[in-house]
């Protein structure tokens, strides 16, 4: 998976805090994932990031690179199960450089997922800066980086419960270990980069807060 917020032209949004008093918004599928987060096993949390990818990435084709990169299956998850930002941040680190290691015919990209740390969006968004430092220290800057997902992700700029935000609203917290070489292949591909970002806002902005509960009727249903 090629996560699409990485696309030249608008990373910088994205990495701009919002205000605190931004937070609020209604309950929703990833609120009560979350609050499940304490107690879910490995497996699960895999199979609901797994739902994920499948309904809203490729399902929304939110990513139009994710689809081959999933179905041969070179996406490794990786539960973490730290409750401290320095263990975090050692588990991070041994992801990158096995990431830097693997052949990216076997393993080419990396959702490294943290269900019970950084559960806050902007706690993890400050996070980031560490993130950043990590890949700095370890020598991957411009071999590696890293894009952002969260349950309660908001852009600068938005209101929380903007639909909008629901591009980068995954099941759990996670930090997506890209490399550099794929990044640039999926953006030498585009005419406009900046044209997948806006056909995403549309994407959501047709399907509403209806239609993206509605994604989950089933699995909820189910679970």
């Amino acid at each position: 998976m090629i996560a699409c917020e990485n696309l030249q032209g608008y990373w910088n949004r994205i990495r701009q805090p919002c205000a605190r008093s931004q937070t609020a918004h209604n309950a929703s599928v990833e609120d009560r994932t979350m609050s499940r987060a304490s107690s879910i096993d490995a497996a699960r949390v895999v199979a609901e990031t797994r739902a994920w990818i499948e309904k809203a990435v490729i399902g929304l084709n939110l990513c139009p690179f994710a689809r081959s990169v999933y179905a041969d299956e070179r996406i490794r998850y990786r539960v973490s199960e730290s409750r401290t930002q320095d263990a975090l941040a050692i588990d991070l680190e041994t992801e990158l450089r096995a990431l830097q290691a693997a052949d990216p015919q076997v393993c080419e990209t990396t959702l490294l997922i943290h269900p019970h740390l950084l559960t806050d969006f902007f706690e993890y968004n400050a996070y980031l800066d560490v993130v950043d430092a990590l890949v700095e220290s370890v020598g991957l800057r411009g071999e590696i980086q890293i894009a952002s997902f969260h349950p309660r992700y908001q852009f600068a700029g938005s209101q929380a419960g903007d639909i909008e935000n629901y591009t980068n609203r995954s099941p759990y917290p996670m930090l997506h270990l890209l490399r550099e070489a794929s990044v640039e292949r999926a953006v030498a591909g585009l005419t406009d980069p900046a044209l997948v970002y806006e056909r995403n806002i549309e994407t959501l902005r047709r399907l509403g807060h209806r239609g993206w509960q509605k994604l989950w009727t089933d699995e909820d249903a189910g679970g």
